[in-house]
């Protein structure tokens, strides 16, 4: 047995759905706005996770809270698509399935349940062997016995567990359901309290019953998981899955914001659980320290640098379009160690920048990019949304400057270039950058930015502050060398 240090999997990996499927556990989380979308990671010890795919290379609208089901041999995921700007098939919350022979896939096209203003599905088989979709609310509906069909409509099932009203919340908000059985008990696991907001809002409320009908009994110790101070090293944290361990142990994954470090988004939090004598499940208090893994788990490994070409692009591991068009993928070409992104949109607003979940309170990215084609600007930023990024990139006869999400009066006196190394240095959310043209000295831009508040908070979307590299206008961008590496 080692120790392990939480998060388990850093990075802004929210909300996430976890299946146990003999020895080994897989696991998928809100992917929103990214294409791919929904990654897909595999563990056999709950603390080291390895990327295998994603199941959603082109989704039809933003991606929030799933399920993971394996049931009769084959494997589901229930997807709540949310419209954006972007989506045109999706106008309304709607809940689709997906499934595979192997968590592996190949995955279907998503099959629209005819669920409509619901997120957060959470499936379970009842003890009348009938399966049954929950959401939101909580409500629940029954599935055909495929899994690919509903019957009837949502009815309400559970009503929650209610805090006490001077607790410092974002809202009630109940969603999230996940069960799992022992016993001779359902286990309902959900969240309340919202998940932005104030740092003591996010919660984990659980219920039982011996029937997927109900009624549902609150646990006498709710919330059981719950940040009661902002001086905590986690914040919000919520939207749990609990599962069974592979020694008679049981453990849970949920999410949280890291103190001072919203802009990292919410990452993914590993805790043992305990039972009273009376059969409720019991979680630490504190995941500040170190703590003892699952039996058999292996030490955690520092992640390595980056530092050669983009051969291969590891689209869907490292690298996922913000905001995508059907096909996005076909904007990239790989060329000979080289990825070259072909030009969209008008700026960066519209352009799907390519992006980079990162872990590291600080970390310095570079890279090396040519012009093609026509009128054409490509850089480097850090990007929070459409909104809210900053950075800088070249159009051949200037360099163009970002911060808040606009382009800034300063003109950096850079020279007209085609081809450019620009870096970003983030250290502890303040921002450099450098830029030098071919093998000449590095040059520091004239302006350097705080980024500590480009985070949920203050643009009210559910995301992280993340590297980016992006091509607007006609023609397209070669990026030739990538390096990232982790600062103390």
């Amino acid at each position: 047995m080692a120790h392990f240090t939480n998060p388990v999997l850093g990075g802004d990996r929210p909300d996430p759905a976890v299946l146990r499927d003999d020895d080994e556990y897989w696991m998928t989380y809100s992917s929103f706005e990214g294409a791919p979308g929904l990654p897909l990671y595999r563990s056999t010890d709950l603390v080291t996770w390895t990327y295998e795919g994603s199941a959603l290379p082109q989704p039809p609208a933003s991606v929030f809270a799933v399920d993971i089901v394996k049931h009769g041999g084959r494997y589901f995921i229930y997807i709540p698509f949310i419209p954006t700007s972007w989506s045109s098939e999706i106008t309304e919350p709607s809940i689709a399935v997906i499934h595979a022979d192997s968590m592996r896939g190949p995955w279907s096209e998503p099959i629209d349940l005819g669920i409509r203003g619901a997120i957060d599905p959470g499936h379970v088989v009842g003890e009348d062997g009938a399966r049954y979709l929950f959401v939101n609310g909580i409500r629940r509906i029954r599935l055909t016995d495929d899994g690919l069909a509903t019957v009837g409509e949502l009815t309400q099932a559970y009503d929650g567990w209610r805090y006490p009203d001077d607790w410092v919340t974002e809202a009630y908000a109940l969603e999230g359901p996940k069960f799992f059985r022992r016993g001779d008990w359902f286990y309902l696991v959900s969240a309340v309290g919202g998940t932005a907001g104030p740092p003591t809002g996010h919660m984990v409320i659980v219920a039982r019953s011996t029937s997927v009908h109900g009624p549902w009994d609150n646990h006498p110790g709710n919330p059981i998981v719950r940040t009661t101070d902002a001086g905590e090293r986690w914040w919000s944290r919520g939207h749990a899955t609990i599962v069974a361990g592979r020694d008679d142990d049981w453990w849970m994954l949920s999410h949280g914001y890291e103190n001072g470090y919203r802009t990292l988004g919410r990452q993914i939090l590993l805790e043992p659980i305990e039972w009273t004598p009376d059969g409720w499940p019991v979680a630490p208090a504190d995941l500040s320290g170190a703590i003892d893994g699952p039996a058999g788990s292996a030490p955690q490994a520092a992640r390595p640098p980056i530092h050669g070409d983009f051969a291969p692009v590891h689209l869907g591991e490292r690298w996922s379009f913000h905001a995508p068009q059907p096909a996005e993928a076909e904007r990239i070409t790989e060329d000979g160690g080289a990825l070259v992104l072909r030009a969209k949109g008008t700026g960066i607003a519209d352009c799907s920048p390519l992006t980079m979940t990162v872990a590291d309170r600080a970390y310095e990215i570079e890279v090396t990019l040519e012009l093609i084609g026509g009128r054409v600007e490509g850089g480097l930023l850090l990007f929070f949304n459409s909104r809210l990024f900053c950075g800088f990139g070249i159009t051949g006869e200037q360099m163009t400057s970002y911060s808040g999400g606009l382009r800034t009066h300063w003109r950096e006196p850079a020279p007209a270039t085609r081809r450019i190394s620009l870096r970003l240095q983030n250290d502890h959310h303040i921002v450099t950058g450098w830029y030098r043209v071919d093998d000449g000295e590095w040059v520091r831009h004239g302006v350097r930015y705080e980024t500590s508040g480009y985070h949920a908070n203050t643009m009210g979307d559910l995301v992280s502050l993340r590297p980016a590299v992006y091509a607007a206008g006609d023609g397209s961008v070669r990026f030739t060398t990538l390096a990232y590496r982790a600062l103390t």
